[in-house]
């Protein structure tokens, strides 16, 4: 820390005496002190020390439209001057958070046009899990109650979101996952594929759904939770046989899909929802993060219409929270989804900067260490082996880490998740700072293998 400016050493202190951090290890953190970010524009921020960053995450796969857009700033600051808070709860609602239902009805996939707002993804999967168990009770089916998942699936941190996510770190941590919620195999070809083709694993991944629902009982399983393309689990994209045969199943039997869109939504994938490039149809989708470009917390559930109209006749829906629809947020999502339709970002990242990307990070194939390269729409993943024939990895040396370390320290923020190196920048990256992102990548794998080999 002697190195560092009076500032930045001030703010650390604040931190290790202070401040308990999402996802950290405080021991850890506490003796190295976090990063303190100050700034940010576009797709770059600066940190205390001045450095510069190409911030290839977009926070938490979240700041769709850039840092520093003061349409949204503005549209914040004027709606706390008129009504910075009411809630929704009494028969009570206000223009924000119904002006912004309609809006996300108009861009979500056909037949769903209701909206449940709720303060974050996590919140919404927790809305989903209660959602789903008291339509299937309206119903007559109150035994419609288990929700089946994937193993490695992200969907939140909350009791319930973590429960319905599939990460063992979490469920290990206050005795998860919560009864009623079981995990059946994920689409990972190149860490689990073995010796099947990826045509067939995508088959036979699809197929563990049908095995479960028979296993646990028809009348018993109330919905299949997935994220179209798994984020925080690796930037998981399935085999292209996988989604059709898990649209066969869920057509087959009496469950309903929900599909996460917390990070494929908005435009991610180069079309709205992740649903809409996949052709699936759910009926529900978990929302949050593009919602709002991460500029204020905001998520939400939107519901398929023939869901909603079981809802509307069940009386009260004993569920919500107090800033559910805060009408700051709603005002921020707005102006967002504005922004993404007057702008046309989604059709530039469909049309032009996704295939740039996509085409840009493949070149990264003939590094010793990269085992694989694979994307979609402005999301990518490196695979880190030691042996690219046989897929093998560096055990127990946390080359990821160590990978993603050197990213920090170079100008880029890059994710490891074990040693998958991920990205999902802001959906308004141009050209050039693709060419910037995959430079700085490169160099970062070159400076890793050094370290490997040093």
């Amino acid at each position: 820390m002697s190195n560092k400016n009076s500032q930045t050493q001030a703010w650390q202190a604040l931190s290790g005496e202070h401040h308990l951090a999402p996802f950290s290890d405080y021991k850890q953190l506490k003796e190295k002190g976090p990063r303190i970010i100050t700034k940010a524009k576009g797709v770059h921020l600066w940190d205390s020390e001045g450095n510069k960053i190409l911030d290839g995450m977009a926070g938490l796969w979240c700041v769709a439209v850039g840092y520093g857009r003061d349409e949204l700033a503005d549209v914040a600051a004027k709606q706390m001057r008129e009504l910075p808070y009411y809630n929704l709860f009494f028969q009570t609602a206000h223009p924000p958070a119904l002006e912004l239902a309609k809006a996300v009805s108009e861009v979500a996939p056909a037949g769903m046009s209701h909206v449940f707002f709720t303060g974050s993804g996590s919140e919404g999967n927790d809305t989903v899990l209660r959602m789903v168990r008291h339509y299937w009770a309206l119903k007559g089916k109150p035994e419609k109650k288990v929700i089946i998942s994937r193993i490695n699936g992200y969907h939140g941190s909350t009791v319930a979101g973590a429960s319905l996510g599939g990460m063992v770190g979490m469920h290990e941590q206050g005795d998860l996952p919560i009864p009623g919620i079981v995990h059946i195999a994920q689409p990972y070809w190149f860490g689990e594929g073995g010796d099947l083709s990826e045509a067939e694993f995508g088959t036979w991944a699809a197929e563990q759904l049908e095995k479960k629902i028979l296993e646990l009982g028809v009348d018993t399983v109330a919905a299949f939770i997935a994220e179209p393309i798994q984020g925080a689990g690796g930037v998981i994209i399935p085999p292209e046989t996988y989604w059709p045969k898990i649209k066969e199943i869920l057509a087959k039997y009496d469950i309903l899909f929900v599909a996460d869109e917390v990070i494929c939504g908005f435009g991610r994938t180069g079309e709205w929802f992740g649903s809409d490039y996949y052709g699936l149809e759910p009926d529900l989708m978990t929302i949050a993060k593009g919602l709002t470009s991460g500029y204020i917390p905001m998520g939400g559930v939107i519901v398929r219409d023939e869901v909603a109209k079981t809802l509307s006749e069940g009386g009260d829906f004993n569920h919500g929270f107090t800033y559910s629809g805060h009408p700051v947020a709603a005002a921020v999502g707005l102006e967002n989804i504005r922004i993404l339709r007057d702008e046309k970002i989604i059709e530039r990242v469909r049309e032009e900067t996704a295939p740039y990307l996509q085409k840009r990070l493949r070149e990264l194939n003939d590094h010793p260490l990269v085992g694989e390269v694979r994307g979609l729409g402005l999301l990518g993943a490196i695979e880190l082996v030691k042996d690219k024939a046989t897929r093998q990895r560096y055990e127990g040396m946390g080359v990821g880490m160590i990978c993603r370390n050197f990213c920090f320290d170079n100008g880029l923020i890059m994710r490891a998740v074990g040693d998958t190196m991920i990205i999902a920048p802001s959906l308004v990256i141009t050209r050039e700072e693709i060419d910037e992102l995959v430079t700085k990548a490169r160099k970062c794998l070159d400076l890793t293998l050094q370290a490997l080999n040093g």
